[in-house]
């Protein structure tokens, strides 16, 4: 299965996103993270979707269903294009006397921070791209993960034309 990034902008209007991860998932496709959020448009809201599909044929039937819908302003394959992506996560770490300086060694390591600490245990924040993600995940499971807390992608085209123009 390969996975899309697509970028789809709705008018802001309730239930949108509903109806949209409802024809995906009727459709037996996979959403591999979802994330929506406000445009530098007040009416249009932006949802980046990662979809699991097994062919571009597919792809193009998940594209062509959701364009269907009235609420639909514009989809794009963010893929296809030469783009920034990243996802924010949180991770709850068991932290020892023992291993909170090795914890904190890993941390800087990856750039992430640490935005809380208690007796047992710290919080990791981390922005980045799904693989240094991954690889912090992979590194503090070690430790023990206690939780994890983690949004889906976005997305931005590099380059001056906004996906509204793609």
């Amino acid at each position: 299965m390969d996975k899309y990034l697509l970028a789809v902008l709705v008018d802001n209007k309730p239930g949108v996103l509903t109806h949209i991860a409802s024809l995906i998932s009727r459709r037996a496709f996979n959403i591999e993270s979802i994330s929506a959020g406000y445009t530098e448009e007040k009416a249009v809201t932006r949802i980046n979707i990662v979809v699991s599909v097994a062919s571009e044929n597919e792809l193009n039937q998940v594209v062509t269903q959701l364009s269907k819908l009235i609420d639909v302003v514009k989809i794009v394959n963010l893929t296809q294009f030469d783009s920034i992506t990243r996802e924010l996560v949180l991770i709850k770490v068991r932290a020892t006397k023992e291993s909170r300086a090795q914890i904190i060694d890993v941390v800087n390591i990856f750039r992430a921070r640490i935005v809380d600490v208690g007796v047992e245990n710290v919080v990791v924040e981390l922005t980045g791209d799904t693989k240094k993600i991954d690889a912090l995940s992979e590194l503090l499971s070690d430790y023990g993960i206690i939780e994890i807390a983690r949004t889906g992608a976005i997305a931005l085209s590099r380059g001056p034309v906004p996906v509204k123009h793609m």
